[in-house]
């Protein structure tokens, strides 16, 4: 990693702090302030992990942005975050980026705490057009002048939600600007000379003024004045859309600007610097390639969009400490396995095919396999309308994203009790990518709706059978597991199906039961063994269904020892422990100390999933700790 004293050796980078030292700087000058910016990158994330691809493809774009708008004052709204790293190396952070992602740290994503200019909060894509539009109808009703520019990817442009603002932005004729930075089409470089000198013609101030001179003039003839504007202005639309895409976007009601090569720092200047003359809104599609700099990450944008520390020789990831599966490698076997025997079963992901471990599934069973692109909403829905024609459809979704299509898991999954699985990947504590991706509501969210059965493995065998439960049970299931590997547990030939609402007694004891979900049930066996030794008996309960709960154990325990300790990976409001509480309430048990370990009311910030399970006493030793207190009576 680049040091904080190692900066000084950049050349130009060592007196860049802030936009406006980028400002006094030459076209050549910010030539090489993208080349060490991009080292930087590198050398960072190849130590702490993080977006990598995404934020090199995005160094020009980014400095070209800030050199031009009068930045806090004009205010960038990026999405997602994934291309926001060179943004936050150039606005106060060049001295702190080494502690990107680590705890106490920098967030992977842009954070109105962290610097004024981060200006919204991202993690989830498709939200930068409406929070931009937010902007400037706050601009318009404050009388600021201030220009607000939303950046969105490509793959963001696939949310409902961008078209959505898009709809809505173009409509109100205010002053805003969208740019699109597309890193997947294909463009040769004569086009992209070609567009870049017509774009700068035509927002150009002489362009620009000369057209308007010519629209008044015209409309000032006698009966015929309005029909030439028609014509002339559909001579322009129609020699525009001849030679670039954007054609769609007049039509909502942007100046279409584009496509723009966007690693050409003198083109993309000029043309802001005309774009911001504007008083409309536009829409400039930038092309980039993803990884830029980086040969590994250019062969291979997909791998290095989200990567661990790696040898920035070989582009080659450190190998994991431990050698077992992964969660998501074991769930994307599985669905092979259970796939090939059952011709119903389909996958649906949300342009999530590798992180979800659906690339195997995909390849084997193309025809059954959706990508829908980032939309969860249709991915929910769609595959709703597949399960009402007697398939099985398999939605596998990270836990932090299903949030966005909530309304289509409680009306067009369970009201109509349809048999869809979602697989909800990263559930529980994920780590450094922080507050918006932690999978700590699903329990939560998912626990109120009628009809749905949410299940969470203490292993990874377990998920196996769990996932066959889950396509066989004829109704709508989220069967949750956690990031990272699993537990090297030995795997059954054959998955078997699992009786629903049934817990496992994993071991016995008198003194105290804890009742734990998923991924702390064996931080809770650890716990237990360590106090048998000093002559304490603890009962240990592996819930494996959340909703329902094994009613008849959870009860018979807390009648036979009053004191219970319930463990989550989840936040407390809403989760597991407050299940228990309910079916407690519900069977009018009384007598019984309950103690709820879980996430408080709160959002979890980014750190390893080792430290923040240290943090809130979801470890082995925070376990020890809650029951030594509880049985003491502290």
């Amino acid at each position: 990693m680049v040091k904080q004293q190692e900066i000084i050796n950049y050349g130009v980078l060592k007196d860049v702090n802030y936009p406006a030292d980028i400002r006094k700087l030459s076209i050549a000058e910010l030539g090489k302030l993208a080349r060490e910016i991009r080292d930087l990158i590198i050398q960072t994330v190849a130590v702490s992990g993080g977006h990598l691809a995404s934020s090199l493809g995005t160094v020009e774009l980014t400095l070209a942005l800030h050199y031009v708008f009068n930045t806090p004052e004009d205010k960038i709204v990026w999405d997602v975050g994934h291309q926001a790293y060179a943004h936050k190396i150039i606005t106060g952070r060049k001295e702190r980026f080494s502690t990107l992602r680590k705890k106490s740290g920098i967030s992977g994503f842009p954070r109105r705490e962290e610097s004024p200019y981060d200006t919204f909060n991202v993690g989830h894509s498709g939200t930068s057009i409406s929070a931009a539009a937010g902007f400037t109808e706050a601009n318009c009703l404050k009388g600021i002048a201030g220009k607000v520019i939303a950046v969105i990817g490509d793959g963001s442009m696939t949310t409902g939600m961008a078209f959505e603002g898009l709809n809505w932005a173009g409509d109100r004729k205010k002053d805003m600007i969208i740019v699109l930075n597309d890193n997947e089409m294909s463009i040769s470089p004569n086009v992209g000379a070609l567009s870049s000198y017509l774009n700068r013609v035509l927002t150009g101030h002489t362009v620009t003024k000369l057209k308007s001179d010519l629209k008044s003039f015209l409309k000032n003839i006698p009966s015929i004045g309005d029909h030439l504007v028609k014509l002339s202005q559909q001579a322009e639309e129609s020699l525009k859309s001849f030679i670039v895409p954007g054609a769609l976007f007049q039509e909502l009601g942007f100046t279409y600007v584009g496509p723009l090569e966007g690693h050409t720092l003198e083109h993309l200047i000029k043309n802001f610097e005309n774009i911001k003359a504007l008083s409309e809104p536009v829409l400039v599609h930038i092309i980039t390639k993803k990884g830029k700099g980086y040969k590994f990450a250019e062969e291979k944008p997909l791998r290095y969009h989200g990567i661990s520390a790696f040898n920035t020789e070989t582009g080659q990831p450190f190998p994991s400490s431990s050698a077992n599966l992964s969660y998501t490698e074991i769930f994307g076997k599985t669905i092979v396995g259970l796939a090939q025997n059952d011709p119903r079963i389909v996958a649906v992901t949300a342009a999530m095919c590798d992180g979800t471990g659906l690339d195997q599934f995909s390849q084997e069973f193309p025809r059954r396999f959706y990508d829908v692109g980032i939309a969860e909403q249709h991915a929910v829905t769609f595959a709703a309308g597949m399960a009402t024609q007697g398939f099985i459809p398999v939605v596998a979704i990270y836990s932090t994203f299903l949030q966005r299509a909530y309304d289509q898991v409680l009306h067009d999954v369970c009201l109509q009790k349809l048999p869809v699985v979602f697989a909800l990947d990263r559930a529980g504590i994920v780590g450094e990518d922080g507050a918006t991706h932690q999978g700590i509501f699903d329990y939560s969210y998912l626990r109120s709706i009628p009809n749905i059965l949410i299940m969470a493995p203490k292993d990874e065998n377990e998920l196996q059978h769990m996932l066959k439960t889950a396509v066989e049970c004829g109704l709508p299931v989220a069967l949750r597991y956690p990031r990272g590997k699993g537990l090297g547990v030995p795997l059954d030939t054959t998955p078997s199906s699992l009786a629903i609402g049934r817990a496992e007694v994993v071991s016995e004891g008198t003194d105290l039961a804890i009742f734990a979900a998923g991924s702390t049930v064996y931080p809770a066996v650890a716990a237990a063994e360590c106090l048998a030794r000093e002559g304490l008996s603890i009962k240990v309960i592996n819930a494996r269904f959340v909703k329902p709960l094994d009613a008849e154990l959870l009860t018979q325990t807390a009648q036979k020892i009053k004191k219970i300790i319930t463990v989550e990976e989840n936040v407390l409001p809403g989760g597991f422990g407050s299940a228990v509480l309910d079916l407690f309430a519900e069977k009018l048990i009384t007598g019984v100390e309950v103690k709820r370990l879980g996430i408080p009311d709160e959002f979890v910030e980014h750190a390893t999933q080792g430290e923040l399970r240290d943090k809130y006493g979801l470890d082995k030793n925070g376990i020890i700790r809650a029951i030594r207190q509880m049985l003491s009576g502290r």
